[in-house]
């Protein structure tokens, strides 16, 4: 019978060892005459052994620690239902406990379910809870990893390319500017054979001229 199943229920003496959880209850065994039951949660409360703890003169204690206390006693163990002999007990067991706030009922009731659990060679200890250090080394591995990444080097952009325009279509732009530019050209050259005609046709008349006035 393990010690992490030994439960106590409000209102019902003894102890229980705890078969089956319900939603409404569980199923328990008494640990004086080994019947089974359904108790209603809706009607009793259920306090594990390994979860119960202890006012003392410090911190609090779990109830392991004062029942371990008890079993390395070469104490008697007092009657329960003497008051001046239980505290006087505990006081030579267990002297940090806080009597203020630890009443003689509690004392009686600590009594009472250490002899049960004697009784019946349950061990007392607390459920060993497994480390985990290979899941703790992951994450630690994982953490060194982040931290350990380098920053990646942001590249520079390349700056944009001016839109480089088609040879054909360049071509085409630069005789029509030639095209623009050969009637300006024509006209000049026109202008200046008409200029040298007019020239060429006034020699006659300023020679006649020049012959009259002579």
């Amino acid at each position: 019978m393990e010690y992490s199943k030994i439960i106590a229920i409000t209102g019902l003496p003894g102890l229980y060892e705890l078969i089956n959880s319900k939603t409404d209850g569980a199923i328990v065994r008494s640990l004086d005459d080994k019947s089974t039951k359904f108790v209603s949660s809706r009607i009793h409360q259920f306090s594990h052994l390994e979860s119960i703890e202890v006012y003392t003169v410090r911190d609090n204690v779990n109830l392991v620690d004062v029942l371990k206390a008890m079993e390395a006693s070469s104490e008697k163990l007092p009657d329960d239902k003497n008051d001046a002999e239980v505290k006087k007990y505990f006081q030579k067991v267990y002297n940090d406990l806080d009597f203020e706030r630890v009443y003689n009922s509690d004392l009686k009731k600590m009594v009472k379910w250490f002899s049960v659990l004697k009784k019946h060679n349950v061990e007392i200890k607390l459920t060993e809870v497994e480390e985990e250090p290979i899941v703790e080394e992951v994450v630690e591995k994982k953490k060194e990893k982040k931290a350990a990444a380098p920053v990646a080097e942001e590249k520079p952009k390349p700056a944009k390319k001016a839109k480089e325009e088609p040879v054909a279509e360049k071509a085409k732009k630069d005789d029509k500017k030639e095209d623009k530019k050969k009637p300006v050209e024509k006209k000049k050259i026109e202008d200046k054979k008409e200029k040298t005609a007019a020239k060429e046709k006034d020699k006659p008349k300023k020679a006649a001229a020049k012959k009259k006035s002579k």
